[in-house]
């Protein structure tokens, strides 16, 4: 059971060890914010980057799996383990021999995601419209907006797997950078 205590002694160093260390967040932080402009102004580069590296991690993720499977064949549940390996090295393999599809495939996968997410977020601020009070309002409007996205991915497909994954990676990197970079800013004056 972790102790109050435990948990001030862990922000404590936390803190510090963020203290101690900034030059290397604000260096983290503005590098990110580069490559994700870089993302959003070549979108189309940046969905074939994200689609490659994808490719060689599953790859790398499904050979990993498959010698784990073999070295521990006795375990229950080898042949769920060897076929989710399989399938790894396969999506690898396809997604590395044919980028460009891949990313069109992969823009499919984020639209729909973007329309589930957007679907169970305005779910959930109506169910719970009562306890949230006001702030309901905000829940509906990012579950209309992530529906928005996603019908403006899926009605401009194939053309939007040309820039859809390499600007949300932007955006993405964008965002994270300015965090690390307001994070090491503000341990900087700590």
């Amino acid at each position: 059971m972790t102790l109050p205590q435990d948990i001030t002694n862990l922000q404590s160093k936390m803190s510090a060890a963020v203290r101690g260390h900034w030059k290397a967040f604000l260096f983290e932080g503005i590098l990110l914010v580069i490559l994700g402009l870089a993302a959003m102004l070549v979108p189309p580069l940046a969905s074939l980057a994200v689609t490659i590296f994808l490719g060689w991690m599953f790859l790398i993720s499904g050979i990993g799996g498959l010698i784990l499977t073999f070295w521990a064949r006795q375990m229950p549940g080898f042949w769920w383990s060897l076929i989710s390996a399989a399938l790894a090295v396969g999506a690898g393999i396809i997604l590395l021999a044919r980028p460009v599809q891949g990313t069109l495939t992969l823009t499919i996968v984020i639209g729909a995601y973007f329309l589930a997410e957007g679907v169970t977020t305005i779910m959930y601020a109506l169910e719970h419209r009562r306890e949230l009070s006001e702030r309901w309002s905000w829940l509906l409007a990012a579950g209309l907006m992530d529906i928005l996205v996603a019908a403006v991915i899926i009605a401009g497909l194939p053309g939007s797997a040309l820039w859809a994954v390499g600007l949300l990676a932007g955006i993405n990197l964008l965002f994270g950078g300015a965090a690390l970079i307001g994070m090491a800013l503000a341990a900087r004056k700590a």
